[in-house]
């Protein structure tokens, strides 16, 4: 046994970890864009479909993620389709290898669309993500990855849990003897999922509702009651959701960031809803305490507008900040597009949250 050193070593600088979980709205996938995702592929010299161009704005903040999680609301059609519009989708599957290249780690899946492509579809658009490195949760393809928590592991080993639910299926069934294919919203079972995720060894749970009042900004009673019992329960770090396809509030609830509501962030809603061009990136950042758990010590939003596919142009999203530095779009459809969202996101007087520039 060695002599006890004179001069112990100093211990090494060790930074408590942090993680950034970056969130969006509903990627709501209609004909047009699939029109405009051809028309961006024979402008590149290309033929097809390149969804890229459309979200490619997104991807150094995106990426630049500890963990980005987006919505894929709708379910993925085999390729080469049949392609299906409102009301019941099927997207382009040429679609996830767009947001992989975005940067997205994670898809929630649990939506009133889920079911739009039957169970085939369910099981088709869990597999067309996977194969493109994106993990999903909310919908599942078997029962034991329903009762499997689904935890994204970020660079620095910090475990993320998510748990996605929605309010509904559009009036369809869920699949025959598959009660477990899709989470419907219910509180016990989302804390039930935390404290299961926990035991798993997830550092941070995070909650994804699919809820709310279609093109309102205001919260319903199921959003604020789900809100207030998940983030009572201390098993839960961070909630956020989509579903209005309009921006709806920002809230801290029990200590808690409750991203209520993100808008669209890509769609071709038409002319008569203006604000549903209108989103918002949220990103939230957790630092580890000293007794290993995680603590929210930041918040912020980005606001977002698409630009309408048409006259010879395809769709874009736009980060609006990035996008009036750099000249691009309609610096007063931006400017008043991000005011309504700002104004929005505000309006139940939240503290702390702060606009990314």
């Amino acid at each position: 046994m060695g002599e006890p050193l004179a001069h112990p070593l100093p211990h090494a600088d060790v930074r408590p970890r942090e993680v950034t979980i970056n969130v969006s709205g509903d990627l709501l996938w209609h004909n047009t864009l699939w029109k405009s995702a051809e028309l961006d592929a024979r402008q590149a010299g290309g033929s097809g479909m390149d969804f890229y161009p459309q979200l490619s704005g997104l991807t150094r903040y995106v990426s630049g993620a500890d963990m980005a999680i987006c919505h894929s609301e709708v379910p993925f059609a085999p390729e080469g389709g049949p392609y299906q519009n409102y009301p019941l989708f099927a997207a382009p599957p040429q679609i996830a290898p767009a947001l992989q290249q975005v940067g997205w780690d994670l898809c929630t899946t649990a939506s009133n669309h889920t079911m739009d492509a039957g169970w085939d579809g369910l099981v088709r658009t869990i597999a067309v993500h996977n194969d493109n490195g994106i993990l999903t949760a909310g919908s599942y393809a078997t029962e034991e990855a329903a009762a499997t928590p689904v935890i994204y592991t970020t660079a620095d080993g910090v475990k993320v849990a998510v748990i996605s639910q929605t309010y509904g299926l559009n009036g369809l069934p869920k699949a025959k003897d598959k009660p477990w294919s899709v989470q419907l919203i219910d509180a016990d079972v989302a804390i039930a999922d935390a404290r299961k995720a926990r035991e798993a060894g997830a550092d941070i749970v995070t909650v994804h509702i699919h809820a709310g009042d279609e093109y309102s900004s205001s919260l319903n009673k199921q959003q604020k009651e789900f809100a207030e019992a998940v983030t009572a329960s201390g098993e839960v770090d961070f909630v956020f959701g989509q579903h209005a396809h309009v921006v709806q509030p920002i809230d801290n609830v029990n200590g808690v960031w409750v991203f209520y509501g993100s808008g669209n962030l890509i769609a071709s809603s038409g002319p008569a809803k203006p604000r549903s061009y209108d989103g918002y990136v949220g990103q939230v950042t957790f630092e580890e305490r000293p007794d290993g758990g995680f603590v929210a010590t930041a918040a912020e939003f980005a606001p977002t507008m698409i630009t309408k596919y048409g006259g010879g142009k395809a769709a874009r999203v736009l980060l609006i900040a990035d996008a009036l530095r750099e000249g691009v779009g309609s610096a007063s459809d931006l400017e008043a597009s991000a005011e309504r969202t700002r104004t929005t996101v505000r309006a139940l007087g939240v503290e702390g949250l702060t606009e990314r520039e």
